[in-house]
């Protein structure tokens, strides 16, 4: 990439002459030296906006609200969940019964004290998420990241005693892959030294390791192979159908599954066999069910399943040949699969029409299976998840669920629902955090460059006409078959529609709104359908005079970034301010940097220039231009964000900047990949960003 500093870059450059390659340099002294001034300046100005204060405390007191809903994960007789409020900003990882979560206040008991912890090993420590062996759930791994990273230390906790096991299983600081064999046995995979990664930096190799014994003596059981994105194990302990499960991911969206067969394994012979499925179909083991979710449609014994649907045969059976199966949802043109969730006797189906939600249900407690709708509060949001625990005998809770609802002016409510009927208990449900009197959310649709309706929400804050004036943010990501659905955010409707913005959420292509083709229609060569659909919404706003570009902005993070990158440096005339996060903007070198690599099957290889020469005509590094006037861009990303690599905002801001182009830019020191390590952080980095949108929007 020829890239003078005084000098335009050209979109199909292929030399890697970059003169910023040292601010990839994530820890070195002259990057962090350029970070901090970048940060000075920035914070300079934007803490300095009227606006700021204000948007500091409404956002701590958002992030910080006694009457959050606390969720949790069950895990045997109790329900766990991780709390961090302005006492806790490394939080509390806590649990309580049941019984004593359906009351208003429940008594919570402290498993670990994140914080204390912290403060106790001079560490930043961030938790990571628990590993625990069932059915007692008395033994976890624990993961512990430094100031959020996805690298994390795995560390042996006793439950019981809370307090780490001496001399128990420990991991140094990798992104660590474990599933619990026994209580004395695991499997791990981790960096175990030379080529003991894939490409992407995560595991390539499982070994089994025996407690009492050094890491060096675990015994490689699995291996994948380096241009693998990683290799993972499931141990299934649901008692007569107990599974071991290995897996490679061939990229983000197939993998290879070989089941572990314990007989050939005790007669020396072969243990592993391969599960005879095309690899971007999704097995899930139910009991002696399987279910089934192909990504592109599939032909077998003569029967064609589109791509997004489910379905279901018998595990045995399967496992000897037999390709028999039923449906349990098909896909239609305004309807997908959002997610599914089992009980012991039903499968909860989570459907998105037309971006809202709607639940269906079979039940399998009869000699048919019987499928029913379910009547659940609509339009918006549900999210569900079973507190059925295959691994221990059947009780009250096997038949049980939770779902949330939300939308866009109605805070959450979570219920306790009972499978095979409407029955909803109202388990917890938040106070407004804005007054919505006024407010309203309405649907529109798009049409992109090639003709394809996209839909978009609009909320409109109380009073506003469609008169071109309306400071207005149009949020977007448009990746990784990631949906955009309604959510009530207290911050948003704070910070930015109480005070009279309008907020714009768009369901570009490359998301998964509408099945595993929508997303399939934006990737590699199509990829700039993604920016075409986002530009398409933009344009739409301003026929509607919903906005205009002076009072229009965009906001978007990681492939959102990406999104935020190529759409301002296509059509700067569009937009007034883009708040840019944790983004991917140098594609030419994206592979190379961090986990980078495991994305090639969402963007494809720069390196082929086949690939390249779609990659080159949207990559922003190498289409900013000198001359061209952009937007004021916001920049903000991590230093610990060991996913998105912050060379990628760095570089383009110093890019940017030489080629005389003004810019904000912050970099949190902590953080990860969500760009923030804990509520004041997050308060922070929020209020600036609002307060940098105003500066830019208002009228």
């Amino acid at each position: 990439m020829p890239m003078a500093q005084d000098a335009d870059t050209t979109a199909n450059a292929l030399s890697d002459s970059d003169p910023y390659l040292w601010l990839e340099d994530v820890q070195g002294e002259r990057a962090l030296n350029w970070v901090r001034e970048r940060n000075a300046a920035s914070t300079r100005v934007l803490q300095a906006r009227p606006e700021y204060k204000g948007l500091r405390k409404d956002m701590a007191e958002v992030l910080n609200a006694k009457d959050r809903i606390p969720m949790v994960r069950r895990m045997g007789p109790w329900l766990y969940n991780l709390w961090q409020d302005e006492q806790h900003k490394r939080g509390l990882w806590r649990r309580t019964s049941l019984a004593e979560y359906q009351k208003p206040q429940p008594e919570w008991e402290t498993v670990l004290d994140l914080d204390a912890l912290g403060a106790a090993e001079n560490e930043n420590w961030v938790f990571g998420g628990a590993s625990c062996l069932a059915p007692d759930y008395r033994l976890c791994l624990l993961s512990l990241s430094r100031g959020g990273a996805d690298a994390h230390v795995l560390r042996e906790f006793d439950t019981h005693t809370k307090q780490f096991v001496e001399g128990g299983f420990t991991l140094a600081e990798a992104k660590s892959e474990s599933s619990w064999i026994d209580a004395d046995t695991v499997y791990v995979g981790s960096d175990f030294g030379p080529g003991s990664l894939t490409d992407s930096g995560y595991p390539r190799v499982i070994k089994r390791w025996q407690r009492g014994t050094p890491i060096s003596a675990a015994v490689t059981v699995f291996e994948g192979e380096a241009q693998d994105v990683a290799v993972s194990v499931q141990v299934d302990h649901t008692p007569g159908y107990a599974r071991t499960i290995f897996s490679r991911a061939l990229d983000f969206y197939n993998q290879s599954s070989f089941l572990l067969d314990t007989r050939a394994q005790s007669q020396g012979q072969t243990p592993l066999v391969k599960l005879d499925l095309p690899s971007d179909v999704q097995p899930y083991f139910w009991g002696a069910r399987l279910l089934l979710e192909p990504r592109k449609d599939w032909t077998v014994t003569g029967h064609t399943y589109p791509a997004g649907s489910l379905l279901m045969g018998d595990a045995a059976a399967f496992l000897q040949g037999e390709r028999k199966f039923q449906s349990l949802f098909t896909p239609t043109e305004s309807r997908s699969l959002a997610g599914y969730t089992v009980t012991r006797q039903h499968v909860i189906l989570n459907i998105s029409e037309q971006v809202a939600s709607r639940l269906e249900e079979w039940s399998f407690t009869g000699a048919e299976p019987q499928l029913r709708k379910i009547q659940a509060p609509f339009p918006g949001t549900l999210s569900i998840a079973s507190l059925y625990d295959s691994e221990l005998p059947a009780d009250d809770l096997a038949d049980r669920y939770i779902v949330n609802y939300a939308d866009f002016l109605t805070p959450d409510t979570l219920y306790l629902a009972q499978a095979g009927s409407d029955e909803r208990q109202a388990l917890k449900s938040r106070e407004p955090q804005f007054n919505a009197g006024g407010m309203k959310a309405e649907q529109f649709f798009a049409v992109s460059k090639d003709g394809t309706r996209v839909p978009y929400f609009v909320v409109w804050p109380m009073g506003a006409k469609a008169d071109g004036k309306n400071p207005t943010l149009l949020y977007g990501y448009g990746g990784f078959e990631v949906s955009m659905q309604p959510a009530y955010s207290g911050g948003i409707g704070r910070a930015w529609v109480k005070r009279g913005g309008v907020y714009v959420l768009a369901n570009i292509r490359g998301g998964g709104e509408f099945g595993p083709n929508w997303h399939q229609a934006a990737v590699k060569e199509n990829k700039q359908r993604s920016y075409d659909d986002f530009i398409a919404v933009a344009q739409d706003l301003i026929k509607r005079k919903i906005s205009t570009p002076k009072h229009l902005g965009i906001m978007g993070g990681s492939n959102g970034g990406l999104l935020m990158g190529a759409t301002f440096v296509q059509r700067p005339d569009l937009f007034n301010a883009v708040v840019c996060q944790v983004p991917l903007l140098d594609m030419r070198r994206y592979h190379k940097l961090l986990a980078g690599a495991s994305w090639m099957a969402e963007y494809g290889d720069p390196d082929q220039a086949t690939d390249w020469a779609f990659i080159s005509q949207y990559s922003p590094y190498q289409n900013v231009k000198k001359g061209v006037k952009y937007p004021k861009v916001l920049f903000t990303t991590s230093t610990r964000d060991d996913r998105v690599h912050p060379g990628h905002a760095r570089k383009m801001a110093a890019l940017m900047q030489a080629q005389g182009h003004e810019l904000y830019y912050y970099e949190n020191i902590e953080g990860g990949h969500g760009g923030a390590a804990d509520n004041d952080q997050r308060a922070t980095l929020k209020a600036m960003e609002f307060a940098y949108l105003w500066q830019q929007l208002k009228r």
